[in-house]
């Protein structure tokens, strides 16, 4: 096995051990999981969503909203979050799939029927793939 592979192996080895059985194989084999039950769907709370692989700062709560897909909806991305998008034409549709700027790990997929005001798009982001860090008050 060359480096490359060798060193693909061992971080894979790492999630397996570190993530959930579900984080693993919705990151890292971009399985999803059912819809209104994910730890972070009616999360109203203020703060931050992070990759749950790699702690990369993905959304924060005020670019969530009810969208009522059953899985936490955001409007927009942070601006250093640098999610990847890739088309996706599994399942017989074609849709876009979002990714970890840093990790790569399966977030969801990203939809044309969000609220206008901030684009019209609509992140839907499996709640297993975010780490929900509370904002302080100070």
């Amino acid at each position: 096995m060359n480096s490359v592979n060798n060193m693909v192996s061992e971080q894979d080895k790492e999630w397996k051990q570190r993530l959930s059985r579900l984080a693993y194989r919705v990151t890292r084999n971009g399985a999803t999981e059912r819809p209104f039950t994910g730890e972070h769907y009616l999360e109203e709370r203020n703060g931050d969503y992070h990759c749950i692989c790699c702690g990369h700062l993905l959304f924060t709560s005020e670019m969530k909203y009810h969208s009522g897909c059953g899985w936490p909806a955001f409007h927009t991305e942070h601006e250093d979050a640098g999610i990847k998008r890739i088309v996706d034409i599994s399942h017989g549709m074609r849709r876009i799939e979002v990714k970890c700027g840093k990790c790569d790990a399966h977030l969801g997929h990203v939809f044309e029927d969000g609220p206008q005001e901030f684009g019209g798009e609509r992140y839907c982001i499996n709640s297993v793939c975010l780490d929900f860090k509370m904002e302080r008050s100070e």
